[in-house]
């Protein structure tokens, strides 16, 4: 929608490993002689080798290694995080290059989005005027779907570019990648492994599924009832000592009595 992109070229995918960027390098797959370069933490690297070129670790400064590879820059840079990583991608572009923004996933920590992290996000961005690309020869973009669909009027334009993307599926040119399948039973187990980013691919909640066997949980009163028991035992066993101890009193009693008399 953004990128517009020919081959032969060059991109980078910053965040390959979720669904999304899954979908934009299959999308790249689809053009020849096109090398892709890929940013994602050091975990994920082995699940990803066979769709990459070149894969990068995430928050090191892979700078040098793109200009090792491709010294004139990269041609298109698709971006979903925002901060710090826009001045990187910026400076990687070649002359005539696109840097899309498509999300800012950096803004969110766990499963909250955070006002510190959009404050931080927005101080590292560089400020770019418009005079900086004219002399650079360099193009920024941005897509944000949901706008462009309920504020923008862009609903013919998006269906235009869906049936695009089905006729290649039907082509069997891409295909989703799915992470894991789950029961709707489990959803919120499903939604915490999204917001803790483990997984690599869609997660697909499937009505057919049997529902993860739970632990088994305690029956409610069961453990009062039993701690009640307990009291209760203590209680008569309290109880049995201090009747032992009047029955002795009286015999101790009659001990020294006799002592006395005689």
């Amino acid at each position: 929608m953004c990128g517009s992109l020919q081959s032969p070229t060059r991109s980078e995918k910053d965040e390959c490993k979720r669904e999304v960027g899954q979908s934009v390098v299959q999308l790249c797959r689809t053009m020849e002689n096109v090398k892709i370069f890929g940013v994602a933490s050091k975990g994920k690297h082995e699940a990803l080798k066979e769709s990459i070129d070149h894969l990068l670790e995430r928050g090191t400064d892979y700078v040098g290694e793109v200009r090792k590879v491709s010294p004139e820059g990269i041609d298109v840079i698709f971006d979903c995080n925002c901060g710090d990583e826009c001045n990187r991608g910026y400076n990687l572009l070649k002359p005539m290059g696109k840097y899309i923004l498509f999300g800012s996933s950096n803004y969110v920590t766990g499963e909250t989005k955070s006002f510190f992290n959009a404050a931080k996000s927005w101080w590292q961005v560089g400020k770019i005027s418009p005079i900086k690309l004219f002399y650079e020869n360099k193009n920024i973009g941005g897509l944000n779907l949901r706008h462009l669909l309920y504020h923008q009027d862009g609903a013919a334009y998006v269906r235009e570019i869906v049936n695009k993307v089905f006729d290649l599926w039907k082509q069997q040119k891409i295909k989703p990648v799915v992470d894991s399948s789950w029961a709707l039973e489990d959803v919120s187990e499903a939604m915490q492994k999204l917001h803790d980013r483990k997984n690599i691919g869609k997660l697909v909640l499937d009505l057919a599924l049997e529902p993860k066997p739970k632990p088994p949980t305690p029956v409610k009163g069961k453990k009062g009832n039993s701690i009640d028991k307990e009291d209760k035992k203590k209680e008569e066993e309290g109880a049995n000592g201090v009747a032992d101890q009047q029955q002795q009193q009286p015999q101790d009693d009659g001990v020294a009595k006799e002592n006395n008399a005689s």
